[in-house]
């Protein structure tokens, strides 16, 4: 069986990212009952509003979820809490050290993944004692690994050094990418733009409606000084690029960001100034599926170029 599948008890080896004002219990359930692993975003939810999503989610579907922690979330011993609290099995862990959590998380019966962006970090994950590692390569939306390694490279690169149960992410949104990651040495596949441009994804309909028109090139990483950030090339990031041509520093850079660019762009659907974060794979999505469509699609196509490829 696929270790993913097995660690997780799921059918297929689809994970539906854990991404800020996209991944509420809507999204998190459809993806669990399609069969994948659905994630709740807690990164742009207060504490309660976690909690609310979480029971929401428990009564939307008798299969498997998880919810995804960014580490450095300013509430962060809340959120451990009532991840504890409501009895959630699975929790994937990014932006922080892995080792801070996973004892407490482990020691109340909950899995853990975390996600990196180089083998270096991969190292970490295995002191850390993780259940299982999320490889992202920088064609991903949203924040970024400083290394910008792409996601071929970096999934035979961490494969190298660690036996764990290994996730592909970025730049992946169909069984044909499903298929290339496991053969470079993934067990499966962590997909954030396919699945925050569904009908359940708590986007709005404007940034989702632009998402689908988008081609090759329209988005770009940016704000390196600050936190490398993959986002459509906007008038915000127009004005971002312009300062840093300048010689803006780090300070002028957050100034120009200010506060919640993320919730006005994707969730407001503000798409002149807000921060609208989506990877690069968004120029091959075209339709607004359900979950649940795009999880057949994707497991069509994987089974498909598998005949096909004899294998």
């Amino acid at each position: 069986m696929n270790r993913i599948c097995n660690l997780f008890g799921i059918q297929y080896p689809i994970i539906a990212g854990g991404m800020v004002w996209c991944s509420g219990w809507r999204l998190a359930s459809a993806v669990s009952n399609a069969g994948g692993l659905g994630l709740i975003g807690s990164g742009s939810m207060h504490p309660e509003t976690l909690r609310e999503h979480i029971r929401k989610c428990k009564a939307a579907t008798d299969k498997p979820f998880g919810v995804n922690i960014p580490l450095m979330y300013p509430e962060i011993d809340s959120i451990i809490n009532i991840v504890i609290e409501e009895g959630v099995k699975i929790v994937f862990t990014s932006a922080g050290n892995p080792k801070t959590w996973t004892s407490r998380l482990h020691d109340n019966g909950i899995k853990v993944a975390h996600v990196i962006a180089s083998s270096r970090f991969a190292l970490k994950c295995e002191e850390a004692g993780v259940d299982a590692i999320v490889a992202e390569g920088f064609e991903a939306g949203g924040h970024n690994g400083k290394e910008e390694t792409t996601t071929m490279c970096l999934i035979p690169a961490v494969h190298k050094v660690t036996d764990k149960p290994l996730l592909a992410a970025g730049g992946i949104s169909s069984g044909q990418g499903l298929l290339a990651a496991i053969a470079l040495g993934a067990d499966g596949v962590q997909m954030g733009t396919r699945f925050a441009l569904t009908v359940e994804s708590s986007a709005s309909e404007e940034f989702k409606k632009l998402c689908i028109g988008l081609n090759e090139g329209d988005t770009q990483l940016t704000l390196k000084q600050v936190s490398p950030t993959r986002m459509i090339k906007n008038e915000l990031y127009q004005r971002i690029v312009e300062a840093e041509l300048n010689g803006a520093k780090v300070d002028e850079l957050r100034e120009i960001l200010g506060k919640g660019r993320a919730k006005k762009g994707i969730f407001e659907g503000d798409l002149k100034d807000g921060e609208l974060e989506i990877g690069q794979v968004a120029s091959s999505i075209r339709e607004i599926q359900t979950a649940g469509e795009a999880v057949e699609q994707i497991m069509k196509e994987y089974y498909s170029v598998r005949e096909r490829l004899k294998l």
